[in-house]
């Protein structure tokens, strides 16, 4: 296993376990198989893993796993704090103490506001009282390093990113989402602060491996050095010295294994001009089934009705590609889990975007057709409900 290095100069495994993908059986976490899986990644040198509040079980099953091995000293924990189900300081107290209780330990290694998507949602945690909160948990030890995972644009990312002296942060980023999401550009302006980077979904849910096109598959396997899709997305990845670690769902031992070897044998800078041709390649095969031809350059933002416009059509692409019930929670999520949604239905039809799209793309009329898909009667109601959970 390589290792890059945190902002204080701690050694991360280049390969990090997330641990949101655990087997299940009738519902339950097979946590003899979860154990065996663990214990082997440990063996390999994997010592970051990632679990969160929401995800059912894992925070209990790694923390029995963790004390039962007697490993905790040897592997970092990164949690993430629900603050959207939060509505004062004493709430989040009690999910971060019952975070503790759950992993069985008596601090966390990297803590994350989970799905800090905009700063709006951080300047209301502020007034809340969580820098305070964060000092005397770090000055205690409770909290190591503190951080923010993210979903939403660039530009919303790199505000989040200048609104706090964060420890580090989780991006989803993986080839095909290279100007999506935070993209390249937030990987850039994240690294330029000095903050390591956490990056989820480098196979898209393991639709970069599984839902590949025809001449996706057959690019990669005509090509002479015969890696897996998997093996070519994690080396692009590592591949960018920017990029400290990189999460993967492992729940076979074929996955770690494969994972683990590829973390142990490449270099930044490896790929060559032919690697990069053969992705782009890639990439064109799966985004020609896109409906918009978003590069999400952002030139079309800022919106004067708050419209998620790369976002949108984003998500709207991902239905394509991943179908619609993927694209319409990552709308959701990217749109109405922040303090002020950003739906396409705010759209007045005023054109100002359409006058900067290098792309020429007829905003307004595929906005129109995006809508359709992702904002039907379940996304109107989740629109009127979520508001009453989420706290912002």
């Amino acid at each position: 296993m390589q290792y890059r290095t945190d902002k204080y100069g701690n050694k991360i495994s280049m390969l990090g376990y997330g641990c949101m993908r655990f087997t299940k059986t009738a519902g339950a976490i097979d946590m003899d198989k979860a154990e065996k899986e663990l214990m082997a990644a440990c063996k390999m040198g994997v010592n970051y893993y990632d679990t969160a509040y929401i995800y059912g079980g894992s925070e209990a099953a790694i923390g029995k796993i963790f004390e039962k091995n007697g490993i905790r000293e040897k592997i970092n924990i990164a949690t993430k704090l629900p603050h959207y189900l939060m509505n004062s300081m004493e709430s989040i107290e009690k999910c971060f103490q019952e975070e503790l209780s759950r992993l069985r330990t008596d601090y966390i290694d990297y803590y994350l506001m989970h799905m800090l998507n905009d700063v709006k949602t951080w300047e209301k945690l502020v007034d809340m009282g969580i820098l305070e909160w964060i000092r005397q948990k770090k000055e205690s030890g409770a909290i190591r390093q503190i951080g923010f995972s993210y979903h939403g644009n660039s530009e919303s990312f790199c505000k989040v990113v200048d609104a706090y002296d964060w420890d580090f942060c989780q991006i989803q980023y993986n080839y095909l989402d290279e100007n999506a999401q935070a993209g390249r550009k937030g990987l850039y302006h994240a690294a330029a602060k000095g903050l390591p980077v956490i990056i989820m979904e480098p196979l898209r849910g393991g639709k970069l491996v599984s839902n590949l096109p025809e001449k996706a598959k057959k690019l990669f396997a005509e090509h002479p050095k015969k890696y897996s899709p998997a093996e070519w997305a994690f080396r692009w990845l590592w591949n960018q010295p920017e990029v400290t670690c990189v999460l993967s769902g492992m729940n076979s031992m074929e996955m770690l294994e494969e994972n683990a070897r590829v973390a142990s044998e490449c270099q930044v800078g490896e790929f060559t001009e032919e690697d990069n041709v053969l992705l782009a390649q890639v990439v064109e095969s799966i985004n020609s089934k896109m409906k918009v031809g978003c590069t999400g350059c952002g030139y079309c933002m800022p919106c004067p009705m708050n419209v998620d416009i790369p976002g949108a059509f984003a998500a709207y692409n991902v239905s394509a590609v991943d179908g619609k019930q993927e694209a319409w929670y990552e709308h959701l999520r990217s749109s109405v889990f922040r303090k002020d949604a950003t739906s396409i239905s705010n759209c007045i039809g005023c054109g100002k975007c359409e006058k900067h799209c290098p792309q020429g793309i007829r905003i307004r009329e595929e906005l129109k057709n995006a809508q359709k898909v992702l904002e039907g009667p379940i996304y109107k109601v989740a629109k009127k409900v979520v508001p009453l959970f989420i706290r912002y």
